[in-house]
């Protein structure tokens, strides 16, 4: 696992450089241990004909997801060397390309946590035992909808349903708590009526024991202690790599620096 998260993170990085552009690294670097496992114990398993499915709802962490689908082959090298370039079906947020493995499109916040619930009551409909992976930021716990899901998500009593909460506390405008008060999510969350988990969103195994540990009739949600930038010294904590552009000096030193 441990190789796996670092070669996500060099291939987030040397993306992002080989854009020529700005791009959103911090909060992808956050969420590569939650992408990991998730991919690697309950996506693509060898052997299995499991459906579950990964809805991406804090879209600005898509090189993230691109680099977990590059490792396992669903976007090829090629294809993504062309991220961020003109004509390219790899841009800063996620188009759904079933081929590829990107299962919906996703660049306003506080929408992919609906589109996720829709899934989870369409497979308890059709008696579908399919879980469904979602992932939001805490700065998206701002948005008025995600409450709305919540409040229908516990109504509907899907277990099936599993939410991770990338609490990082970052947003694009500052910290997190500038503005609103979000220290308390498991509080908040709970209110709600879900089973609440608060871990380590750096560590594989409370990550992927948090997954086992749902609730009959309640949906999910691990709320996931992270670091923005998580990886890479000079990103860490600094809202600067928010939307930032690599040289070739910081590009290296970022490299060197990987674990």
């Amino acid at each position: 696992m441990q190789n796996i998260c670092r070669e996500m993170r060099r291939i987030i990085l040397k993306a992002s450089y080989n854009s020529n552009e700005s791009t959103h690294i911090g909060g992808a670097l956050s969420i590569v241990e939650i992408l990991a496992v998730i991919y690697n114990e309950y996506i693509f398993v060898k052997n299995s004909n499991n459906k579950n499915r990964f809805i991406l709802s804090k879209g600005h962490g898509f090189l993230a997801l691109a680099s977990v689908l590059n490792i396992f082959k669903k976007i090829s090298d090629k294809e993504l060397s062309t991220y961020q370039k003109n004509g390219s079906q790899l841009i800063a947020h996620p188009i759904a390309n079933m081929r590829m493995g990107i299962e919906s499109s996703n660049g306003s916040l506080g929408q992919g946590l609906s589109f996720a619930i829709g899934i989870a009551i369409a497979n308890k409909k059709s008696k579908k035992k399919n879980k469904v992976f979602v992932l939001i930021g805490d700065g998206e716990c701002y948005e008025g909808a995600i409450w709305e899901a919540a409040i229908t998500a516990t109504e509907q009593k899907l277990d099936n349903l599993i939410l991770f909460v990338d609490s990082n506390g970052h947003q694009n405008d500052g910290k997190i708590n500038k503005i609103m008060n979000t220290n308390n999510l498991y509080k908040k969350w709970k209110g709600f009526g879900w089973n609440c988990i608060n871990i380590n969103g750096h560590n594989p195994d409370e990550i992927n024991s948090a997954i086992i540990k749902t609730k009959r009739d309640m949906p999910t949600v691990i709320i996931s202690k992270t670091i923005k930038g998580k990886g890479v010294k000079f990103m860490e904590n600094n809202n600067d790599w928010h939307h930032g552009m690599l040289s070739k000096k910081l590009l290296d030193q970022a490299l060197d620096g990987l674990n």
